[in-house]
């Protein structure tokens, strides 16, 4: 039995901040060091990220004066400016309560959550709301209940006797477990159709420190939603539907503290220590090997490449220790450059840039997170028949 992506779609905010501000508006900070400021300004500019979106209007480059692109699904919530992280007035950034970022999140996410699931079902034109038999949402970036499944459902019009996972707090490649999640629904009822939906809003956990692990969270981190829709029922005559072949996981026997994530009093606290890049670079060969044996493949072999941009380095050391080309890389680099890491949101939005580009062949997709963990796998798009 062959799982298929019919459909993956890719929302985000409507207000972006450049590199530029970002880094000015953290540097000069009253509570920074001389030190931290140069380390920010460091930081900023190697992370080749150019811009990202955030629910956080105040936070924008429209909020500076320089323009904005309002671009986005008109299911987006719009966000209003007085978010309580910027004093307009003298340009301190403040640090809200966790509970604070935590009702932002409920109320934005769920534009977000609508928005992408409302895409990706667009997107498959020969299913309908009332196809969906199960919803697959993910988030490591707030809480609340009812949660993001009943907002979809009751948004989209779906069955009311919809089955609703919703999977938490998993971190960047969590779209893996729901990926494998929807996998195991169509594989035990061919007729299912599964509608995941992750959506991330990392810039609501922010932080002004001194510290270099904060810093390049500061540097990297943005907001967006994706969703896809998958069946393992045959899709329209002629369309080459993205298969989804195998997945693998490895939990990696050390760097528990080097990538993790918890709550504190003053937001989420994410920790991206610097050995995070060696560690993805001594162990994504092991990760690879089960996926590419079973497969009869070897690296050598897999032409295309989605590489979770989780930071410049880490798509440096992957791209070393697999001997990809530029070509190959080119994807995650876009993403990055764009959009930053928007946790589990960023594979999807890779994979999508593949489609929208003309991916035919075998894509092997690769993402990490907290563990450390390291999540894989292979599609295949066939060419049209």
């Amino acid at each position: 039995m062959t799982v298929r992506l019919h459909a993956l779609a890719t929302v985000l905010p409507p207000t972006t901040i450049s590199q530029s501000h970002a880094a000015d508006l953290f540097a000069r900070q009253p509570s920074m060091s001389r030190l931290g400021s140069r380390l920010v300004r460091s930081v900023f500019a190697g992370a080749q990220v150019r811009t990202r979106r955030t629910v956080l209007r105040e936070l924008g480059d429209a909020a500076s004066g320089a323009p904005r692109d309002d671009a986005t699904s008109p299911d987006a919530a719009a966000p209003s400016l007085g978010e309580g992280f910027l004093d307009p007035a003298t340009g301190e950034l403040a640090e809200p309560g966790t509970a604070a970022r935590n009702e932002i999140f409920a109320r934005e996410a769920s534009g977000l959550f609508t928005a992408a699931a409302r895409a990706a079902l667009g997107r498959a034109a020969h299913l309908a709301p009332q196809d969906v038999t199960h919803v697959v949402t993910v988030s490591c970036t707030g809480f609340f209940a009812p949660g993001p499944d009943v907002r979809i459902v009751k948004a989209l019009g779906l069955a009311p006797d919809v089955v609703r996972i919703h999977l938490g707090f998993m971190g960047c490649n969590a779209a893996f477990g729901a990926l494998r999640t929807a996998a195991a629904f169509c594989t035990a009822d061919p007729r299912a159709v599964v509608l995941v939906v992750c959506a991330e809003l990392c810039t609501l956990h922010l932080h002004v420190r001194n510290d270099p692990d904060t810093i390049m969270g500061n540097a990297l981190f943005g907001d967006g939603a994706a969703g896809v829709v998958l069946s393992a029922r045959p899709g329209p005559a002629g369309d080459p539907l993205l298969e989804l072949v195998d997945q693998e996981t490895l939990l990696a026997p050390d760097g528990e503290r080097e990538l993790a994530w918890s709550i504190g009093d003053r937001g989420f606290e994410m920790i991206l220590g610097a050995e995070v890049p060696r560690l993805i670079d001594a162990h994504v060969d092991s990760a690879l090997r089960p996926l590419l044996d079973r497969a009869g493949r070897g690296v050598a072999d897999i032409e295309h490449w989605a590489i979770h941009p989780g930071g410049r380095q880490i798509l440096d050391r992957v791209e070393a220790r697999l001997g990809l080309t530029a070509r190959q890389m080119a994807a995650s680099r876009d993403v990055l450059a764009e959009v930053g890491n928007i946790s589990s949101v960023t594979i999807l939005a890779v994979i999508e840039r593949l489609l929208d580009q003309g991916l035919s062949g075998t894509l092997c997709a690769i993402a990490f997170g907290p563990g450390l963990s390291v999540e894989s796998a292979l599609l295949h798009r066939p060419e049209e028949a």
